[in-house]
């Protein structure tokens, strides 16, 4: 699998326009809140780490497969973080600080991890993350007092394994698409056994209606790495909404998204298989191609070709942490599933839907969304598309969203949050528009942007003006969008 930033690849552009097109919302079922889990293979690896660590009162399980340790690329050059690099104690240290100063405010509180269940896995032929990465994972969880289950299989590359044959699969001892092969080692089995214990037998067959297409952009808040549509299975002992059902987030790797392999990762990998026989709903978020060059916090400007979940930076420098756009998105659809009618810890129940939400008193910076009383709610959180605006509990019955763009329209929805701090069913969006003069955008080449004054260059490197971020290389290849916020100013981004 690889992380590598060069071009697309002809065949994979065309894999693209494969998805299916009946995208349906996501549906809201009845889960233990106890139960959920999350885990992943590459880029999915660490991503499943980080929401690990971010949400670690949600995720009571996280399976790690050939990932790193948490906030390694928010110091490091990716490179430093794979390619069996070895990671020393001291770049562990400053990890670590991380965790510590962010305890109990950007992530939630560190304690819990020692609570979690944690599988690991990693092959000792795979020179794509490898063995060495993965051991500073061990000993991070380690140093948080969690005990994880750690294994290293023989004659494995950077793949998911399984212990069954399935059309395409490449060889174990071969790490190329789809980077699933049977490797004679059930890895979902592995996994989800150390979350929920001992597991009925598979079905080898699970039913083609149980998986559904849904509509991530609801949740994704507009973010270029993530695809418009997701994949949850929902076996049929939890679609009714009689059974309550554990919860698992599957996150694949680079190169491995709907859009570059279809459904192979969501149906060859055997979550589901296991999951149908033993009350799982399995939800599958999506990547898509970026090839936008962004920012990052260690490693410059890069695009993401791969469609890699973000584990370096490319979209805001707190990406391992709860604000991060794309960990925000997948609590978000997590949020959304556990939302059902007897939903909570063993069978608890939660409170409805916030009814009237409305918007008002528009500004070129903010706006008011009110909504009417729920019986039994302690206070409510307020959403904008998947991001919680509201820092801490909302007491009243309305509240005012600010830091919002001009000219821009934006969409809330409301929920209510009993005395056990569990959150209701989500409301009906609201959707209103700011006042004031939208933000321009300008895409071109770097080399473009400088001519135009937008930006300067030194050293190779092109610098938007104002902000001086770097945007790559000074060249006509590379293509950066500037936001002008102000005379002069730019940033990299895009407009609402």
């Amino acid at each position: 699998m690889s992380f590598g930033f060069k071009i697309t690849i002809p065949w994979l552009l065309a894999a693209l326009t494969g998805a299916a097109n009946a995208a349906v919302n996501l549906p809201a079922l009845n889960i233990d809140t106890g139960s959920i889990s999350v885990s992943g293979l590459s880029s999915g690896g660490f991503m499943a780490n980080q929401l690990g660590y971010a949400h670690s009162a949600t995720f009571k399980g996280v399976g790690v497969f050939a990932g790193g340790p948490y906030m390694c690329a928010g110091h490091s050059n990716y490179t430093a973080c794979m390619y069996n690099a070895s990671i020393s104690a001291s770049q562990l240290s400053i990890m670590q600080a991380d965790i510590n100063n962010w305890s109990g405010s950007s992530i939630d509180a560190k304690a819990n991890v020692a609570a979690q269940k944690i599988y690991l896995f990693v092959g000792t032929s795979d020179t794509t993350v490898g063995p060495n990465p993965m051991d500073a994972v061990n000993t991070q969880y380690t140093n948080n007092g969690a005990t994880p289950q750690y294994v290293k299989r023989a004659s494995t590359a950077h793949v998911f394994p399984t212990d069954f044959d399935a059309t395409g699969n490449n060889s174990c001892s071969s790490a190329a698409s789809p980077y699933i092969s049977n490797c004679g080692y059930d890895g979902a089995k592995a996994a989800l056994t150390q979350f929920y214990g001992a597991l009925n037998a598979r079905n080898d067959a699970p039913a083609a209606a149980n998986y559904i297409e849904f509509d991530q952009s609801a949740y994704s808040a507009g973010n270029p790495g993530m695809a418009a549509t997701g994949w949850i299975y929902v076996p049929a002992a939890c679609s009714g909404g009689a059974n309550q059902c554990k919860l698992h987030v599957a996150l694949h790797g680079c190169q491995q998204s709907y859009g570059n392999i279809g459904d192979k990762f969501i149906k060859n990998t055997g979550y589901t298989r296991w999951a149908d026989t033993n009350k799982i709903v399995v939800l599958f978020p999506q990547t898509k191609v970026d090839n936008t060059s962004h920012s990052t916090a260690a490693s410059g400007s890069l695009a993401n070709p791969n469609a890699c979940w973000d584990w370096i930076g490319w979209y805001g420098a707190d990406f391992a942490r709860k604000s991060g756009v794309q960990i925000t998105a997948i609590k978000a659809m997590v949020d959304r599933v556990a939302s059902g009618s007897g939903s909570g810890g063993g069978g608890g129940g939660t409170l409805p839907a916030p009814t009237g939400v409305a918007t008002s008193g528009a500004t070129a910076s903010s706006m008011v969304v009110s909504w009417a009383a729920v019986t039994g709610a302690s206070g409510y959180n307020v959403y904008r598309a998947a991001t919680r605006a509201n820092a801490s509990l909302v007491m009243a019955t309305n509240f005012t969203d600010t830091g919002l763009a001009a000219a821009t329209t934006y969409s809330w929805t409301v929920r209510a949050v009993d005395s056990a701090g569990a959150e209701g069913a989500t409301s009906a969006p609201a959707t209103g528009t700011t006042t004031g003069t939208a933000p321009v955008c300008f895409t071109s080449s770097n080399y473009a942007h400088t001519t135009a004054g937008r930006a300067t260059q030194s050293g190779g490197y092109t610098y938007a003006k104002g902000s001086n971020q770097n945007m790559g290389l000074w060249n006509t290849f590379t293509t950066t969008t500037l936001k002008q916020t102000g005379p002069a100013y730019y940033v990299i981004g895009t407009c609402p």
